[in-house]
């Protein structure tokens, strides 16, 4: 059985989730202990569902909406949760009181650990009723869908979202120059991706107004937050683990990971060349193919030259 002094936790967010849909008119039942968490029951009027929380040894929690079963009243119970508040940082007290209402600003990036194809960070502005459809159709975190699924999602978040949402793609090249100017200026990769994510921020914001934003804990706030400022905006910004649970941060995720995933097809395309995902032998045995066909001078066009990967290529 589950051991509560490990859980402790999980009663705490059932309490904080059952504020939330009481507020709302949403009854929810006593909670029963399981493997590993808890589960009670949502309803309303003649409909219900079941909700379950784990917490894994570290702490970490998932809340597990599967039993839910779709529709209308299981979108808006998601959505509720979801979105009044980072549920899954709960652990950090400073994140505890933050409230994520809708709108707001998700941002996500992708590329970040393939040896080959671009940098790609994406923005999109949810409120309420596009957090519904976005749930509607399926929207999750773009690492638990196929490469198909991706790209099919993209196009459904792009609908959805439309002229509310911003890309930012930074092409191999871009990205090796960006690099190496940032190191001369003793900066990390941190910035660049603080680059890329506070871009499509404030290319939402030139279209809509929104007050907060959520991305995924990946440096201090301060390399985005200060991008932003030295354009004038202003903006509440959240950073969190394991962001992508958030139904904005997840659809920035499936746009920018589906666009990396056209590119690489792009470039795989131009150099008749299948340019592998990821960073593995695989990807070594790739680039060293391509060394032979194309040159050393062209493999920065196509991969992130600051890799070890490169080294070991180069050095044979």
């Amino acid at each position: 059985m589950n051991d509560m002094k490990q859980g402790d936790r999980l009663p705490e967010t059932y309490e904080h989730i059952k504020s939330i849909l009481a507020a709302d008119n949403i009854n929810i039942s006593d909670y029963q202990l399981i493997d590993y968490g808890l589960q009670f029951t949502v309803s309303i009027l003649d409909w219900s569902g079941v909700i379950r929380i784990y917490q894994n040894k570290k702490g970490a929690l998932k809340i597990d909406y599967s039993q839910l079963k779709g529709g209308v009243n299981a979108i808006k119970v998601q959505t509720l949760i979801e979105g009044k508040r980072a549920i899954s940082n709960l652990k950090n007290s400073d994140k505890n009181d933050v409230e994520l209402g809708f709108p707001i600003i998700g941002t996500d990036e992708s590329g970040k650990g393939d040896y080959f194809g671009p940098l790609v960070s994406a923005g999109v502005y949810v409120d309420e009723r596009y957090a519904k459809a976005l749930i509607a159709c399926g929207v999750k975190d773009s690492k638990k869908l196929s490469d198909s699924k991706n790209l099919e999602l993209a196009k459904e978040v792009a609908k959805i979202c439309r002229g509310r949402f911003a890309i930012i793609e930074i092409s191999p090249e871009k990205y090796n120059d960006l690099y190496e100017q940032f190191k001369r200026e003793r900066k990390n990769l941190n910035t660049l991706l603080a680059w890329g994510h506070a871009k499509a921020i404030e290319e939402i914001l030139s279209k809509v107004d929104c007050k907060v934003a959520i991305a995924d804990q990946f440096a201090d706030e301060s390399f985005i937050l200060g991008k932003l400022q030295e354009k004038g905006r202003r903006i509440k910004l959240v950073q969190m683990h394991k962001a992508e649970q958030h139904i904005a941060v997840a659809a920035a995720s499936i746009l920018a990971r589906a666009r990396f995933l056209e590119k690489l097809s792009k470039l795989s395309n131009e150099y008749k060349i299948d340019l592998p995902k990821g960073a593995s032998q695989a990807v070594i045995e790739t680039a060293k193919r391509f060394v032979d066909v194309h040159g050393r001078e062209k493999l920065r066009k196509v991969a992130k030259l600051h890799f070890k990967i490169t080294t070991e290529v180069l050095n044979r």
